[in-house]
Order: structure tokens, then C-alpha cells, then sequence
């Protein structure tokens, strides 16, 4: 569907009698088709991966008002499949696509820094669910003279190249896009780059592909990105071909793209599945924990009375409880007279402060004559 910024859709989305690995979100280069990007929802969904595909517009690299636009529908979209069906997500970037929408998704997932709505609570169950990073041809320094490269770059034409007067034209406009945010270039490079190496705190493996004679995503860029993100203890796997066109790896290398991808969405399904089991853990070493605290055996007091901490609980016995009888006591004399013969065979038994606790001196001198 058609959003402020930009559309998106399910390029592969099984029912729920079909078995789902995970979810691939998809966020296409500039000026992409459906038909260019159905190649990769086809290896997707080869290995029983969904797929939800975002086309961004060229503006939101400028706008950033208008990349929230689009990545709230995108959150929205997950949140509604994963609450009927939680299961691991994997965002897959292409060229452009962190600026025009994925680095807004990843804010607008992170409640604590980025979102105070009240949807918070609801958003955290996105961040949850991502296993796994993409990068291919990308990320893109957004520099001063963006939008012309990506005006201007023959990557982005599937036709033949348009004639030289509109070239002309389009880098006449973007030259002004370029001049006329030049201002806010700085604060928003700093915000995408800050937010993309905060994602490390997510836990997930990342794959980036590059090409040593990119223009677009010069590799000596990706691989800064690549180092930092080991730096923060990221798990990194970075893949460089020596000559592979911008956002052209798979055409041209589809045997090694296949096997890299194939292994970070596996990876990703086990991070998943042991992070699903750790909240699990988690969940229920809480529950036992206050169980016991609810059935804590019942301490004494100083004054020897029997008490049990909560208020309406105070007067509900404890079946495991043994409670201590005071054999001086009334209770104590009682079963000591009932139970305790008070003279066997000439021995003095009784107990307690009216009787001695001595025996008859006369009474074992005569027992020892006989």
C-alpha cells in the first residue's frame, strides 16, 4: 500500500497453515520496481522466509519527517503478524534504504531512546523479534553531494540511459537538494549512523556485502562501518568482491550471495530461538520465585509468636508449618499427665515445676537390695 513516504507490501506471506521461518523487511534501493527486487522474495521465500517489502521515496533521504511516516506503517504492519504469530525478523537494507526508512524502524522499535507513545509496550515486541541485519551495498554516507550520485548513477537504470538534457536536468535538481539541505546534512548523518550502531545492542548477526568498485557505497566506508560494529561486539560477517555493480551482487556472484544469506538467516533463526528461551527462563524462575516467597515458612518473633508476612494472608495456617509446644505450659502439663505414666514400677515420671525432677533416693537403695 501506498504511504506518506513511500509503499510497502508482502512480497511473500504464507497462511497460517504454512510453516514461516521468519520475516524479511526488505528496504529497497531508490527508484526500485517490484519486479526488481522479486528475485530476492523468491530466495526468501525458497528457504520459508515471508517477505515485507518497502519502497522508500527518493525524498525521505531528505526528509526525515517522512521516513517516520513510512516506518511507523512498517512497524504496524510487523506488529499486527507478530502478535498473532511471533517469530524471528531480519531487516535486509539495499543501498539507500537506512536513510530513506530502516534506521527510522529500529527508532521507532527502540521505546527507552526514541518513542514516548503510548503504543511503547506494544513496539518492544518488534525490537524482540529481530534476529538478524542485511546490508548489501550498504550503508550510504549521506555526504553533500547525495543526490547527485544517486541521480546520476547508471545502478539505478534498468533502461537505457536517459538523453543527456534530462541528465542535465535531474542533476541540476538534485545539485539544489543537495545546496539547500546542506544545513541539516551534518545533524542527520550523525542521528542515521548513531542509530545504526545502537542496533548492536539488539544482539543480532549482521551480513554486508560490498564492492571494492562501488561509487555509490565505497568500500572503504562499509568496511569502517563493519569494524565498528565489531568494536561494539557485534557479530560481523563482511563479504568484499573486487568488481560487483552497486546493489548487483546477487546477479553477478549468486552462488556465494545465496550461501552467505542462506547462513545468516539461519543464524538468525537460532538467535531467536534461544532468546525466546531465555525470556522463557526467565518468565518462569520469576513465577517460582514468588511462590516461594507466597509459601515462605512463618518466622518467630522475639515474644515466640508465629507470623507470616502479607496482610490478608495473616491468619491462614501453614499445613507444612511445625509449631513448638512449651512443655511447661498448660498444654505441656496436660500431655504430659495423659501421656507420660506418672510412676512406673516405684519411678517418679511426672515433669513440671510442681514436681521434682529428682527420684526417690529411698526407693533405688531398696531396688538395689533386691
Amino acid at each position: 500500500m501506498w504511504g506518506l513516504g513511500g509503499k510497502h507490501y508482502w512480497g511473500r506471506k504464507e497462511g497460517s497453515e504454512g510453516k514461516v521461518e521468519g520475516i524479511v523487511v526488505v528496504f529497497a534501493w531508490m527508484f526500485s520496481e517490484p519486479s526488481h527486487v522479486k528475485k530476492y522474495v523468491d530466495f526468501y521465500s525458497s528457504l520459508g522466509w515471508n517477505s515485507l517489502v518497502c519502497h522508500s521515496q527518493f525524498l525521505n533521504m531528505f526528509f526525515p519527517d517522512k521516513a517516520a511516516a513510512l516506518a511507523l506503517e512498517i512497524v504496524n504492519e510487523l506488529l499486527e503478524e507478530l502478535k498473532a504469530r511471533p517469530c524471528p525478523v531480519v531487516f535486509a537494507s539495499f543501498s539507500g534504504g537506512p536513510k530513506a526508512c530502516a534506521y527510522k524502524v529500529l527508532q521507532a522499535s527502540d521505546i527507552p531512546r526514541y518513542n514516548n507513545s503510548l503504543q511503547g509496550g506494544e513496539y518492544s515486541l518488534v525490537r524482540d523479534c529481530v534476529s538478524g541485519h542485511i546490508f548489501d551495498s550498504s550503508p550510504v554516507d549521506f555526504t553533500s553531494d547525495m543526490g547527485t550520485r544517486f541521480f546520476l548513477s547508471p545502478a539505478f537504470f534498468t533502461t537505457p540511459p536517459p538523453p543527456p538534457f534530462v541528465r542535465w536536468l535531474a542533476h541540476g535538481f538534485a545539485s539544489s537538494l543537495d545546496s539547500l539541505f546542506l544545513s541539516n546534512f551534518e545533524a542527520q548523518r550523525a542521528n542515521l549512523w548513531q542509530t545504526l550502531y545502537a542496533s548492536v545492542s539488539i544482539g543480532a548477526p549482521y551480513l554486508i556485502l560490498c564492492s571494492e568498485d562501488d561509487d555509490i557505497a565505497p568500500c572503504e566506508t562499509i568496511r569502517n562501518f563493519a569494524q565498528r560494529l565489531k568494536d561494539l561486539g557485534g557479530d560481523v560477517k563482511l563479504i568484499t568482491w573486487s568488481s560487483s555493480p552497486h546493489v548487483g551482487h546477487y546477479r553477478h556472484h549468486p552462488k556465494e550471495y545465496k550461501e552467505a544469506v542462506t547462513e545468516v538467516l539461519s543464524k538468525s533463526s537460532f538467535v531467536y530461538s534461544k532468546r525466546t528461551c531465555q525470556v522463557k527462563s526467565e518468565k518462569t524462575t520469576t513465577i517460582e520465585h514468588s511462590n516461594c516467597k507466597n509459601y515462605e515458612q512463618p518466622r518467630e518473633r522475639e515474644g515466640g509468636d508465629l507470623w507470616e508476612e502479607g496482610g490478608d494472608d495473616q491468619n491462614v495456617p501453614n499445613i507444612s508449618t511445625r509449631t513448638r509446644i512449651n512443655g511447661h505450659g498448660v498444654l505441656g502439663e496436660i500431655l504430659s499427665d495423659v501421656c507420660v505414666p506418672k510412676n512406673v514400677e516405684g519411678w517418679d515420671m511426672s515433669m513440671g515445676p510442681r514436681h521434682s525432677p529428682r527420684l526417690s533416693l529411698t526407693k533405688s537403695v531398696r531396688r538395689s537390695r533386691l
